[in-house]
């Protein structure tokens, strides 16, 4: 890490930040694509990425980042890519253990798991479960993830509640769908960002991001390293939230 890095490094940790971070890491394919390489090639390149803004969170003292790793939707992708980017999440989960576990960071992971293959599940399970005790920083993984999927999953277990007679309908409100969801267990999210230039949020962390900042970076995501995650965060640290309220900036509730 440069001296000027650092140095950004602490000028931004000294403003608000942001408790918790989703990045929509886009642009792996077509980074590749643009050398004339195999796709894989370009999300290889990004899971250095993934190494680099994680290490950079938690020395700034980012409480929790979420990444969009894998959607519900790219299981439609070719089998060849989707097996390669399977075997991509498994060598980031062996390499990367002793790192998370050395640093105090909490595995966690959101999503339809169970449609995960082994060769990934049972390495995601076993670090998540290590883990667990971590406190210095959540890095959740969204894996087999959609927000709208994630949705009708609430819905359906506030529906069997409500048919095994432990919640009455009229009771339902937002406390009783946000405890229901994958990502019960984190705080809202206060910055999106999304990398390659494009400006939609693809199913990402729907319900979630009601009240978020988002900022969408130019970089495809090989190319999005510390600087350019310091960028957003020092572009998140210049507005003003105010949660649907009138006056001066506001925290988050």
């Amino acid at each position: 890490m440069s001296e000027s890095t650092s140095q950004r490094e602490q000028q931004v940790k000294a403003k608000p930040l942001p408790r918790h971070v989703g990045i929509i890491m886009d642009g792996n394919g077509r980074w590749a694509e643009a050398k004339g390489w195999p796709r894989l090639e370009g999300h290889r390149e990004g899971s250095k990425s993934v190494k680099e803004i994680t290490r950079c969170a938690r020395r700034i003292g980012i409480q929790a980042l979420t990444l969009y790793a894998f959607s519900a939707q790219n299981w439609t992708r070719p089998p060849t890519e989707v097996a390669g980017l399977m075997e991509l999440l498994r060598e980031y989960l062996i390499k990367e253990r002793a790192e998370i576990l050395d640093n105090g960071i909490r595995l966690n992971a959101v999503g339809e798991l169970a449609r995960l293959p082994s060769q990934v599940r049972d390495p995601l399970e076993e670090l998540r479960a290590v883990s667990a005790k971590n406190t210095q920083m959540v890095l959740t993984l969204a894996l087999s993830y959609g927000g709208r999927e994630e949705l009708v999953h609430a819905a359906r277990k506030l529906a069997m509640k409500v048919e095994a007679g432990q919640l009455k309908a009229s009771e339902i409100g937002e406390q009783q769908l946000a405890a229901e969801l994958w990502t019960a267990d984190l705080p809202a999210v206060d910055l999106v960002i999304r990398t390659s230039g494009e400006h939609r949020i693809s199913n990402f962390l729907l319900w979630q991001s009601a009240y978020s900042e988002f900022v969408f970076a130019d970089a495809l995501f090989p190319d999005f390293r510390s600087s350019q995650l310091l960028d957003c965060l020092e572009a998140y640290q210049r507005r003003e939230r105010r949660f649907g309220q009138v006056g001066p900036a506001v925290r988050a509730p």
